[in-house]
């Protein structure tokens, strides 16, 4: 059963049903992740291009692995030594890649709606691995999964996101998907990183965070995202882990067992402190596992629409 839509450019406005698919299908891919053989052929065949205009770690890595997992033809590009360096315009380089008879195509990209331009000019299908401070649809994805595992539902759980909000596309990501299967959602910062009208989205807003930390079910903590000039939103980085930090005595003093996200990479006792990141209440690690297969599940649904 495919997914409604050719692309994956976003989660706002797509509906519970492809959602509930992604995450369901994606079980049976974390399956295979657990045997001694760990490939399917799904996608041999095909071929994913994967374009990375901006740095990235984790999320590369994890659609390389399981875009190789599912057996298929992977075309790695990154912006550095590229024809970009030239002058060539993104929709030259992804048309170029497109008539070597590339199928899909993951795109990273520092520009806001990057993704849903190139949707619009190249036939394969595209799948949004993060565009500016726009949003970041399978991290989304995979936090929504980690939390489903562990709790075993997403409705009438209370998640709160702290941190840097306003440049964050992974709280954005993850406030369109939550809501949409019937989480409760909060955000929590300095009112300095916390976009105007956010309430809009149908998120509460606390700029104390002892203050919602008493009825949270999971706790999501985002990174300071000092290379867009985050620390500039707050007088120091001492004030910032006083105030918002995630420490064990705040915790406790909650008196609430929760569950510790972080998409990464982690400020380690900055946002958040090294003995909660490595706590037995932390699900960091699982996101990262949970990512392969979440992305997995993306691909082999949108494949299937070819």
């Amino acid at each position: 059963m495919p997914l409604h839509s050719k692309h994956l450019l976003g989660l706002d406005g797509m509906s519970r049903e492809d959602l509930q698919l992604i995450l369901d299908t994606a079980v049976s891919f974390r399956e295979v992740l657990e045997r001694p053989i760990k490939k399917v052929p799904p996608l041999q065949g095909k071929t994913v291009a994967n374009m990375f205009f901006e740095n990235s770690t984790r999320t590369r890595l994890s659609f390389e692995l399981a875009e190789r997992r599912l057996s298929a033809d992977v075309l790695g590009f990154v912006a550095t030594g590229s024809s970009v360096s030239k002058g060539e315009t993104l929709k030259d380089t992804a048309r170029n890649i497109e008539a070597m008879k590339v199928d899909m195509v993951v795109m990273r990209h520092s520009a806001a709606g990057a993704s849903h331009y190139l949707s619009r000019v190249i036939d394969a299908n595209v799948i949004n691995a993060g565009d500016g401070s726009h949003e970041h649809p399978t991290q989304g994805l995979l936090d929504m999964y980690t939390i489903r595992e562990k709790h075993g539902r997403l409705n009438d759980l209370h998640v709160c996101i702290v941190g840097d909000i306003s440049h964050s596309r992974v709280a954005r990501s993850n406030i369109f998907g939550l809501k949409t299967m019937g989480a409760r959602v909060s955000v929590c910062g300095p009112a300095t990183m916390i976009p105007r009208e956010i309430d809009r989205l149908g998120v509460d807003v606390y700029h104390h965070l002892d203050d919602v930390l008493p009825t949270v079910d999971v706790l999501n903590v985002l990174r300071i995202q000092l290379e867009r000039d985050a620390g500039r939103l707050f007088p120091t980085i001492r004030e910032y882990r006083q105030t918002f930090g995630i420490t064990r005595r705040r915790l406790e003093k909650a008196g609430r067992v929760m569950t510790i996200m972080h998409p990464g990479p982690i400020n380690r006792d900055v946002e958040i402190s090294a003995d909660v990141a490595d706590s037995e209440h932390s699900v960091i690690l699982q996101q990262v596992l949970n990512g392969v297969a979440v992305r997995m599940s993306v691909l082999y649904l949108l494949s299937t629409r070819n």
